[in-house]
């Protein structure tokens, strides 16, 4: 097969696993990967950069509030007076202000597109896509306040059409919102209110961001730090290059002819002008429900959830600290048998699985002590295991595959389903076993395959950043390291063990990697002296 023929392969498979629109973003990222590198790719931080804007709006919002006057003239004046007395200062942080919330709004928009495209909206996933929809409105409604508070043209154009938006209401008294900006009436408590309001509806939204992650163990909340400190750099450069300005005094006498507009958060003012206020309602409220809707219109199916033996379960934790999307708890013997209907032993803790929230990774059996091969009970059981795919199948799956082995430098190839297709790899001497996650593959499966009859065991798993399941990638690097249990044990022979991190598209590479390990072992096998102490999970293809 021709190089050219084979890249196509590539990316016709990856396309397949993703979609088109997934297809796109991956292409996207992987191109960033090159110019930014994996850790510090904007595109695989969008939700961390968008919490980084958020405090970088706040601090320079609260520097701004310190020498705002909260009145009818004085807002304006106050904010003229700040850029003029400090440029580099007040200025700089009424800019900064402008294009981190600018920021911010951007940020989240794609981060949904991206979340959107990848398919990451339905079964398990259907709350962490909800909670998100509400924080956009929000967002928008804290910057549609904090325009008007600035009183200028722009402020004027904001308020009026507002009224106007919001009159059209159902239920609404048209003639009592429409004179809240009635020149009689704009008076200083109006901008004490609006000032409330526009430090309210930014708390509200942090909560809602908090709420947003309570599904996630181990959010990522902050960026890389490289990538953070460009990100707050770019908007300072920004901030000072291009400063945020008011547009003219206020005068409700006149209306203004030209504004320089915001679109990211007053989009829907001229909407509504375009049609009626009505119609805009109507657009944003069906765009906002099919949103909603999303997770329950044609998303994948849903797996069964893990499912706890109690008799076997020891009640270590170690799936509770390891699951991605904290799904486990550990319970007490009397609560869980309540949760789960089974008798619990009395004299420890019992881990219940949540099976609304368990993305049926398998990461839990992967981390659980009693995943072991070498147990010699008669039906091997796992504290915690996938009903879909028990410890038991994953042993009599992994038998099957060595059983086929034969000849010089064997490997048996451990694979994921949304990493490289390891699967098309079998043949004399290699057999594969694929996971739903990497995660899911207890260290101690990677010695028994070696000693019932592999000469090496190559680890196949996601590239940084792309771990479907989040988390699944780091654990097994850790677990390999032996710096997170269970870990693979002293005694394995390191040299025996390869691990490669690669991205859908990369199976050139995956086939590429497993010749050169092959021809290491051969090398091995014919020189025992010249063998290698690699130290398995730290190679990145």
């Amino acid at each position: 097969m021709s190089a050219a023929r084979a890249a196509a392969n590539d990316a016709l498979g990856a396309m397949a696993s993703r979609g088109t629109a997934g297809y796109v973003f991956h292409v996207l990222e992987r191109s960033f990967d090159g110019f930014f590198g994996a850790a510090a790719n904007p595109l695989r931080q969008l939700g961390a950069l968008a919490f980084l804007c958020f405090w970088l709006a706040a601090a320079s919002g609260a520097y701004v509030y310190a020498f705002f006057d909260i009145g009818v003239t004085g807002a304006y004046d106050s904010l003229e007076s700040l850029a003029r007395a400090q440029p580099y200062a007040g200025g700089a942080m009424r800019s900064l202000h402008r294009y981190a919330s600018d920021a911010f709004i951007a940020l989240t928009l794609l981060h949904v597109v991206r979340e959107w495209a990848y398919g990451r909206f339905s079964g398990f996933r259907w709350f962490s896509w909800l909670s998100g929809v509400p924080l956009v409105w929000l967002a928008v409604a804290s910057g549609m306040v904090g325009y008007w508070l600035v009183w200028d043209e722009l402020a004027q154009y904001v308020a009026a059409t507002l009224m106007e938006f919001i009159a059209a209401l159902p239920g609404v008294d048209a003639a009592m919102i429409r004179n809240a900006v009635a020149g009689e009436n704009v008076t200083d408590r109006l901008f004490a209110l609006l000032m409330f309001a526009h430090i309210a509806v930014s708390l509200l939204l942090l909560l809602g961001m908090w709420v947003h992650l309570q599904r996630l163990a181990r959010p990522r909340s902050c960026p890389q730090w490289r990538l953070g400190l460009g990100t707050a750099a770019a908007l300072a450069v920004l901030a000072l290059a291009v400063p945020a300005m008011s547009q003219g005094r206020a005068d409700l006498a006149r209306a203004s002819q030209e504004l320089s507009f915001d679109w990211f958060y007053l989009f829907a003012l001229p909407l509504s002008q375009l049609a009626s206020p009505a119609a805009a309602w109507a657009v944003l409220a069906a765009g906002t429900l099919a949103l909603s809707a999303l997770p329950w219109l044609g998303g994948r199916k849903r797996l069964p959830a893990a499912r706890v033996d109690p008799t076997q379960c020891n009640g270590c934790g170690r799936c509770f600290e390891d699951c991605p999307y904290q799904a486990i708890t550990m319970a007490a013997p009397a609560e869980a048998s309540a949760l789960t209907g089974a008798a619990a032993p009395a004299a420890r803790n019992i881990a219940v699985v949540c099976a609304e929230a368990c993305s049926a990774c398998g990461i839990c059996a992967g981390a659980c002590p009693s995943s072991t091969p070498f147990r010699s009970i008669g039906m091997l059981r796992s504290g915690i295991e996938l009903p879909q795919f028990p410890v038991a199948e994953l042993r009599a799956r992994l038998e099957q595959q060595l059983a086929t082995l034969h000849g010089t430098a064997t490997v048996i190839v451990f694979g994921c389903t949304r990493g490289p297709r390891t699967n098309t790899l079998a043949g004399p001497g290699v057999a594969s076993l694929v996971l739903p996650c990497l995660g899911m593959l207890p260290p101690s499966f990677v010695e028994y395959a070696l000693k019932r009859g592999a000469h090496g065991a190559l680890l196949a798993g996601c590239g940084q950043g792309d771990c479907e399941f989040r988390l699944g990638d780091q654990w097994t690097r850790a677990r390999l390291a032996g710096l997170r249990e269970p870990h693979l044990r002293s005694g394995v022979p390191r040299e025996r063990v390869y691990a490669i991190w690669l991205h859908r598209d990369q199976e050139r590479s995956l086939v590429k990697e497993l010749d050169a390990f092959r021809g290491r072992l051969l090398g091995a096998t014919r020189n025992p002296a010249a063998r290698t102490h690699r130290r398995p999970g730290t190679n990145h293809g």
